[in-house]
């Protein structure tokens, strides 16, 4: 297994070089985004901001293969090679075995060392190309994104604390994964039930107005979806 550098000492570059580590791949780092690899390293990943790929790129020397972790940037001209996890990364870490990711290459090469990382960190490749996935990195940030706010949304309205929606929204994502999203869909919108939904308009009103244009959305998104 060819040594790796990792660049990026943020949540993702460090859960990465732990992940990596521990599936037995030799790892440097992580490094600070102005701290060159050392000779012999295989590849250089990048775990930094998009808008910090290309010049971290070029202050790499002697060229080994180049990549990034970003989902929304193209692999060129400045990398190799992407690798996207998938997954959420909180700063206690996070395990990869398991979640879907994208992996990019500029080459048949770079392509395979991309993949071959995917399986050190156990991800199930659900996107691989040579052009960066902007609409998959969307989806993902609206998976979630939007169940973390519509989560948040909920406890401000009931007043609640955190630990008290931990069931509802593990109940409704195991239901979805196992039912499917269309044997899933419960509430009143899916149910037809108008005039529940307005006397729940009525209360986020009352309560917490600032909320209605993303309840209104969100109802108006699963009417369309029912």
């Amino acid at each position: 297994m060819s040594r790796i550098a990792i660049i990026g000492r943020g949540r993702l570059g460090t859960a990465l070089a732990a992940a990596l580590r521990a599936a037995g791949r030799p790892v440097e780092g992580p490094l600070g985004r102005d701290e060159p690899p050392s000779d012999g390293v295989a590849a250089v990943l990048l775990c930094v901001p998009d808008a910090e790929i290309a010049r971290a790129a070029a202050l790499i020397p002697a060229r080994p293969l180049v990549g990034h972790c970003s989902g929304a940037t193209p692999v060129a001209p400045h990398c190799d090679f992407g690798l996207h996890p998938l997954m959420t990364v909180t700063e206690e870490g996070a395990d990869f075995r398991g979640a879907g990711g994208a992996i990019a290459g500029s080459s048949d090469g770079a392509l395979a060392f991309a993949r071959g990382l995917a399986g050190d960190l156990g991800l199930n490749v659900v996107g691989a190309g040579g052009a960066g996935g902007a609409a998959d990195h969307a989806a993902a940030a609206i998976a979630a994104g939007t169940l973390e706010r519509r989560a948040a949304a909920a406890g401000r309205l009931r007043g609640e604390r955190e630990s008290a929606r931990l069931p509802l929204v593990r109940a409704t994502v195991e239901n979805w994964a196992r039912l499917g999203p269309e044997r899933a869909l419960t509430g009143p919108v899916a149910r037809g039930d108008e005039g529940t939904v307005a006397r729940q308009r009525d209360a986020v009103e009352q309560r917490a107005p600032e909320l209605l244009p993303l309840f209104d959305a969100m109802v108006e998104a699963t009417r369309v979806y029912a």
